[in-house]
């Protein structure tokens, strides 16, 4: 399935990020747009069989392609990398620091192909690349919102303007915990279980204060407080309290929130002066991280009642 993205990344930056070496660039590099994450070894393609390739993606060859077409004659190894270049692939990449053929450099120019070098070995290579493709090219929404790092765990604070959450991000800021965006946070998808925040470039590392303004958590808290990205874990809905409505008090819903096709686990906390969100908010952060280890508190404690229930009834619970 090809990861196609409306979002792309310039050849310039895959170059400088991988320390490649062109060979051949039909343009300048910053022109040149990566649009796929995905990321193909041309074996079939060198062999002539193109009915499924897909030219948008990167082609890293290593070894195994080098044997392929030193052990064809000059005449046959031109005639297939004619044919694979005809196909305009976005770039092409030879890993290990192996040297392209002359024919291979000849046919970048007639096709207009980028060709490159890298000396990190094949797999290596290949993994890195797709990795950073994957979040480069993730798709992505931004929400209004916080996002916090607290005990390893990403919270993302979601309510209504002026219900506390940049207070929040500030209390637990200097209870040493690290601030990774305060009013937009930037979601990546990058992977099928992953999400990933972080704050528009403009605002990163800021934190509004209604009455004090814009404050810079990293100069007055130190590089300790503060934090590019984050994995998102736990989403935490803060609502003004409300009379009368019933809250969880046990533990025993399982809420989610989707954001872009993931099921993110979730928590509604009601605000009231005389709430401390700070110490709720690393409550619950380390709470959810004891049922990712595999101890859930609300399942045990309802186990615990339902055995006491069942003593106080003689058993005939």
């Amino acid at each position: 399935m090809s990861t196609h993205t409306p979002y792309s990344i310039a050849l310039s930056a895959l170059i400088k990020e991988f320390s490649m070496h062109p060979v051949y660039l039909p343009d300048e590099a910053e022109k040149i747009l990566v649009t796929n994450a995905e990321v193909d070894r041309p074996g079939l393609a060198l062999a002539g069989f193109f009915e499924i390739f897909e030219p948008t993606r990167i082609q890293v060859l290593g070894l195994a392609e080098h044997r392929y077409l030193e052990e064809r004659d000059e005449a046959k190894r031109t005639e297939k990398i004619e044919n694979y270049f005809k196909q305009k692939p976005v770039a092409v990449v030879w890993s290990t620091g192996i040297e392209p053929f002359p024919a291979m450099i000849k046919a970048a120019e007639t096709y207009g192909v980028p060709l490159l070098t890298v000396k990190e070995r094949t797999s290596a290579f290949m993994a890195a690349l797709i990795a950073y493709l994957n979040v480069q090219l993730a798709p992505r929404i931004t929400r209004h919102g916080v996002l916090v790092e607290v005990y390893g765990e990403g919270l993302l604070l979601l309510g209504d303007s002026g219900v506390g959450k940049s207070e929040t991000a500030i209390e637990l800021v200097k209870r040493g915990h690290r601030l990774i965006a305060d009013d937009a946070v930037e979601i990546k998808r990058v992977s099928a279980k992953t999400l990933v925040g972080t704050a528009p470039s403009i605002i990163r590392y800021y934190v509004e204060l209604r009455g004090i303004g814009i404050v810079d958590v990293r100069r007055i808290f130190g590089m300790g407080a503060v934090k590019e990205t984050q994995s998102i874990d736990l989403v935490i809905n803060l609502e003004p309290w409300v009379q009368g409505k019933m809250y969880d008090r046990l533990g025993l819903e399982n809420e989610t929130v989707d954001i872009l096709g993931i099921k993110v686990p979730a928590i509604t906390i009601p605000v009231k002066p005389g709430r401390n969100l700070a110490i709720i908010l690393e409550i619950a952060a380390m709470n959810h991280r004891q049922k990712k280890m595999g101890y859930n508190t609300p399942e045990e404690f309802s186990r615990k009642l339902t055995e006491q229930m069942k003593q106080d009834n003689g058993g005939n619970a």
